[in-house]
């Protein structure tokens, strides 16, 4: 058990800036009370998360909605409050001149102008310290015919290839892969094969990430984890739970047993390491925004406890004796655990209240922001 509680108190989940703005559907953006009105209260509010939970130290960033006219403060503030900042996300899909696509355009203008932005972010990291940049692109076409696939490819190619040449000692990025939408007929990088493919090309400092809400229904999201920790190209995630699409909703709340099931795979292959980045993307559309990420990050807690449970030596028996059952019993024993008062113990031992949702609930700080945050602009995104 002691083992298990260093694994779980090591463990380090990056909560998103864009989940404490306001955000909603392609229909209706709902406004809450308290939100943020510029990164550096995003900040704040992400403070609140790492307090409660104490394994939330980091921040991700995306660039423009986070554009500050100095990122060194902007770190420096991080600071102060306890945290530090993360990803740098780059933005290439809100702009008029992206509706044929950025990197993929077919024109070499709008192409320059996607790439960079990419160059730009690179930029951000080296002023925060962040070492990895995520890339996801919505650039796809509607229609067979609308433009040439392979063409596309190769100009996607070129981009990723002048901003792997710009990165420093010590940084990379993440490739973002997802099904479909905006794009319905085909999408420039529709699955981790093609991110995959891309990232081998350009070398070590380029991985795969997986969004857990970027696949097909009925995919093993647990085979491509263990797929992409054999190669050494697993470099992150992006958790969110999905009932039929990208649905950006809170880890662990469709299926908890998949998050477990990643989670294992997660643990059986080396990747509770600093190495691969545990970054939560979600959008909290009705439901308040610290609480949602302090949940989220509680979700990943209990799957990753459960998954350090499992019998390895006991399940690896029964593998090796064709014991079909006994192989899934001892999985399942260790998903049926109730887990929580282990690690309401665990807080308590690292100084911190036992239930992170209650704590921040009775804290006052709600009630603290949205009565501070009145007048200004809050940060979110329009629909």
């Amino acid at each position: 058990m002691t083992d298990i509680k260093a694994a779980l108190r090591a463990q380090r989940i990056e909560t998103p800036s864009w989940a404490y703005g306001n955000s909603g559907t392609r229909f209706k953006v709902f406004a809450q009370q308290g939100v943020p009105r510029d990164p550096y209260e995003k900040l704040a509010d992400a403070a609140q998360v790492h307090a409660y939970t104490g394994i939330a130290p980091t921040v991700a960033l995306h660039i423009p909605w986070d554009k500050v006219d100095d990122y060194a403060d902007l770190a420096r503030h991080a600071r102060e409050l306890g945290v530090a900042i993360g990803a740098i996300n780059s933005n290439v899909f809100q702009d008029d001149d992206y509706k044929l696509g950025s990197v993929t355009n077919p024109d070499p203008r709008v192409r320059r102008k996607a790439t960079d932005h990419l160059l730009e972010c690179v930029d951000i990291m080296d002023a925060t310290g962040s070492d990895t940049l995520k890339l996801w692109f919505s650039d796809g076409i509607n229609y067979p015919g609308q433009d040439d696939l392979r063409a596309r490819q190769d100009r996607l190619a070129e981009s990723l290839a002048e901003v792997y040449a710009r990165l420093g000692e010590g940084q990379r990025f993440l490739l973002e892969y997802k099904l479909f939408e905006p794009a319905f007929y085909a999408t420039d990088v529709p699955d981790w094969g093609t991110a995959y493919a891309h990232c081998v090309k350009l070398g070590p400092k380029a991985q795969v990430v997986v969004d857990t809400g970027h696949h097909a229904p009925g995919t093993n999201i647990e085979f491509i984890v263990a797929f992409l920790l054999r190669e050494g190209k697993l470099g992150g995630f992006d958790f969110n739970s999905r009932f039929y699409a990208d649905d950006d909703l809170m880890v662990g709340a469709a299926d908890p047993f998949q998050l477990f099931r990643i989670m294992y795979e997660v643990i059986g292959g080396g990747g509770l390491t600093d190495e691969v980045a545990f970054m939560l993307d979600q959008c909290h559309n009705i439901e308040p925004k610290i609480p949602g990420q302090i949940r989220s990050v509680m979700n990943v807690q209990e799957a990753t406890a459960k998954a350090l449970l499992v019998d390895r030596a006991a399940l690896s028996a029964a593998q090796a004796a064709g014991d079909v059952l006994g192989a899934n019993a001892v999985l399942m024993d260790a998903y049926n655990t109730d887990v929580r008062p282990l690690l309401a113990e665990l807080r308590a031992e690292m100084g911190l209240a036992p239930d992170p949702m209650a704590a921040y609930a009775t804290s006052g700080y709600f009630e603290k922001i949205a009565a501070e945050r009145v007048g200004g602009e809050q940060a979110g995104w329009g629909a």
